[in-house]
């Protein structure tokens, strides 16, 4: 799926992943593929992307932690899942 991570001053992350964990107000949850369409809040806590394809355009603030996963904290912000297309707006 693609995923897009924008914040006030840069764009974060732009390219293929095969999954994304995202802080929710209720708690963490994942997208994969195919997921619903949904569009939620976040709060304070971490963002983490897992199968990250190499050729995406990434950020020095993304911290890799493994082989293929990355991971980026935030304040609050929002996520949009549509059609195999995840955006996250975030502080």
């Amino acid at each position: 799926m693609y995923l897009e991570i924008v914040t006030p001053e840069t764009t974060l992350f732009n390219g293929e992943v095969k999954s994304v964990t995202v802080p929710g107000l209720h708690g963490s949850f994942e997208m994969l593929n195919d997921h619903a369409p949904i569009v939620s809040l976040l709060q304070k806590g971490q963002v983490i992307l897992r199968g990250v394809d190499s050729k995406g355009e990434l950020s020095d603030l993304l911290k890799k932690q493994a082989d293929g996963v990355m991971s980026f904290d935030i304040t609050s912000g929002t996520v949009e899942c549509n059609k195999n297309k995840v955006v996250i707006l975030a502080d």
